[in-house]
């Protein structure tokens, strides 16, 4: 039965993924429609990496390759970006993960990786952290897979903030006295 489960979230996850490429995410992801399409740069591979504050998971290597996401690194990816919390596993729009590219490619960084302090996010866990700070919004985009709250190693977030706004690829929140910057796929804004 866990077999069966584990390849039923695999064609999931790769179908999503097969969406997105072809454009048609929009029924999967909700605010795809609204999102603004970055130009990203001219190259046969796309690389990040990333570690998982809570859990010590990481990732390096190629997720995007001429043009077409890599199922078997977004199944990688949407496990350590997992809700930590709840062990619940989303599939991560694979835009938010071009936006942390694009950030590292604007400050030419490539020798830290990013610290993640939250991906995905279950209902249950957004709505125990919305009654406990008043930072957190009730319909998150963390709980679709939209949102990443990152920092940056050797930047400061002040630096990753102004990187992110530059891009207008989607919302950047700046949490300067937590330390961390949020990005995700929404319309573009900034708090």
């Amino acid at each position: 039965m866990i077999k069966q489960k584990e390849l039923s979230r695999r064609n999931f996850i790769r179908n999503t993924l097969a969406g997105v490429g072809a454009g048609i995410g929009a029924s999967v992801i909700p605010s795809l429609a609204e999102a603004r399409v970055m130009d990203m740069p001219d190259m046969s591979t796309y690389n990040i990496s990333f570690r998982n504050q809570h859990t010590g998971e990481s990732f390096s290597g190629v997720y995007r390759t001429n043009g077409r996401y890599l199922p078997d690194a977004f199944e990688k990816i949407n496990y350590i970006l997992r809700d930590f919390r709840t062990g619940d596993v989303f599939p991560i729009d694979p835009r938010t993960i071009d936006i942390l590219f694009m950030i590292r490619h604007k400050l030419n960084q490539n020798d830290y990786p990013y610290e993640i302090l939250s991906g995905y996010r279950s209902p249950k866990t957004n709505a125990m952290l919305s009654r406990i700070s008043t930072g957190v919004a009730t319909n998150s985009l963390h709980m679709t897979g939209q949102a990443i709250d990152i920092r940056l190693p050797g930047y400061k977030t002040s630096a990753v903030r102004r990187a992110a706004i530059s891009l207008k690829a989607g919302g950047v929140g700046y949490y300067p006295k937590s330390n961390f910057v949020h990005v995700d796929t929404g319309r573009p804004r900034n708090w």
